[in-house]
């Protein structure tokens, strides 16, 4: 019994990556490079993204924006006179805790491809399942609240070991948190050595311009590497 479902969980996530794969293929045909944005529920995603995206120049940016159910953050976002397209778990998809390929998939066709040059991919909030499918992104972007705490990248390592950038934010809440930054950063070191990472606040704006230039070089890379 505990061969067949680790055989279980084997097929499915090979499924889960094929699909990946096939919108990959469906990405870079159109030239557009794509970020999975992962994090904690209320971590201070779509408020990084809010001012972000409306810091980039030059690059024609648009959001898939995962949630279980409502169109909150995507009618945030369409604020910024930028192509947002929502994605509802559970809207025929069993109500998951993340975004998986052949959800990704089935919003692909909403999405005005031609007309970008980044997507980014909003996942549902959730520090487990997200890191575990991958949905044809380029490159995955981790966000850690200093409110949650020094021991996250311990608790969930896979989360912090899956991504090529982390965003420590709400770092404008430290003087009133009995928190150590460098203990964080040292316990991230620990589960994934050199990631890149930044400090940042959303609500002040501290550090944001460094994120807004991360996201615009990504294209950039993408074609570099193609």
């Amino acid at each position: 019994m505990h061969r067949t479902k680790v055989k279980v969980v084997a097929d499915a996530l090979d499924a889960n990556n094929t699909i990946a794969r096939a919108n990959r293929e469906d990405f870079d045909r159109h030239g557009v490079a794509v970020v999975n944005l992962m994090s904690a529920p209320g971590a201070g995603k779509t408020r990084l993204l809010e001012r972000a995206l409306a810091e980039l120049d030059g690059v024609r940016a648009g959001v898939l924006e995962g949630d279980v159910a409502g169109s909150f953050d995507a009618d945030r976002l369409s604020l910024l006179h930028i192509p947002v397209v929502q994605l509802n778990t559970g809207a025929g998809f069993g109500g998951e805790c993340h975004l998986d390929a052949n959800m990704v998939r089935s919003a692909i066709p909403s999405l005005p491809l031609a007309d970008l040059d980044l997507l980014v991919i909003e996942n549902v909030g959730n520090l487990v399942c997200p890191a575990e499918f991958r949905v044809g992104e380029n490159a995955r972007i981790m966000v850690c609240s200093v409110t949650e705490g020094e021991d996250k990248p311990l608790k969930y390592p896979l989360m912090f070991r899956a991504c090529e950038l982390v965003v420590i934010n709400k770092i404008d809440l430290l003087p009133h948190l009995d928190l150590d930054v460098e203990r964080l950063l040292a316990n991230l070191d620990a589960v994934h050595p050199g990631v890149q990472r930044m400090l940042v606040s959303a609500r002040t704006g501290d550090g944001v311009d460094e994120l807004a230039a991360w996201l615009a070089e990504v294209p950039g890379r993408v074609r570099a590497a193609a």
